[in-house]
């Protein structure tokens, strides 16, 4: 997801240099938007995984 925001930010720089600002704002809305979407996924799977962790090492004491 974060190859895709940054995508956008390639895509977005390309129209923004020819002149195409409509595009370009709204592919840097997308890509903040897929970036924020990727650190919440990140932070939730953190949690996920340290709480599965936690009960692994509880099942082996």
């Amino acid at each position: 997801m974060i190859k895709l925001a940054l995508l956008c930010l390639v895509v977005a720089l390309v129209a923004a240099i020819l002149g195409f600002g409509g595009l370009a704002g709204t592919m840097v809305d997308l890509a903040i938007v897929l970036f924020v979407i990727a650190v919440i996924l990140f932070l939730v799977f953190l949690f996920l995984g340290m709480r599965a962790g936690k009960k692994v090492k509880d099942s082996f004491d």
